[in-house]
Parts: C-alpha cells; structure tokens; sequence
C-alpha cells in the first residue's frame, strides 16, 4: 500500500458557534499499514502543516479496510488560518464526511 499522507484523520470534533476544528482523530500511515491513533488540536495540525507534514482524510469501509478520503488543506482568509478539504478561501474549516467525535 503506498503511504497516503504523514496522518491520517477520521474523525473531527467542532466547536458549533465557531465553525472551527476544536480536535481531530489522527493516524499515523505507515504505507503498509495504518495505525497509531492520536488526538491533535486544530493548532497542532497547522502548525505540523506549516512545517511540511501531510494530512488526509480516511475511512472505513463495511470491510474494516481504510480508503483514501481527500487531502487536507490550509487557507488563509484575512490573516487567519483555516482547515478544508477542498481549496475554497472560506473562513471555516471544511471537512466534508468525516465523523464527528
């Protein structure tokens, strides 16, 4: 299997009155095998962005199989940064089908 992104997120926990990530469920990929869940604040993850790691979405299929979801991107919009998975300038974070926690 060939590695995906440096992390892996299934599963995000929002802050309704902000629309923005509070934590995300993260797994290492090792490209033979996924593993290793942690939790990283919305700040961890831009910040490990910021320093060159990658971060995509993830899922389970009805066979307990991971499949690729979209890669996670950082926007900026007036000097703030933002979390989506697609390339809209939008001041929210977007993860579209992930879980909530």
């Amino acid at each position: 299997m060939q590695k995906w992104a440096d992390y892996l997120i299934s599963g995000v926990k929002t802050d309704s009155n902000s629309n923005r990530i509070k934590t995300v469920e993260a797994h290492s990929d090792f490209g033979c095998m996924v593993c290793e869940t942690k939790v990283f604040s919305r700040a961890d993850v831009i910040n490990h962005m910021k320093k060159g790691l990658t971060f995509s979405t993830v899922f389970r299929t009805p066979m307990g199989k991971w499949r690729k979801g979209d890669d996670v991107r950082m926007v900026t919009v007036d000097s703030e940064d933002y979390l989506r998975t697609d390339n809209q300038a939008v001041a929210r974070d977007q993860f579209d089908n992930v879980p909530e926690l």
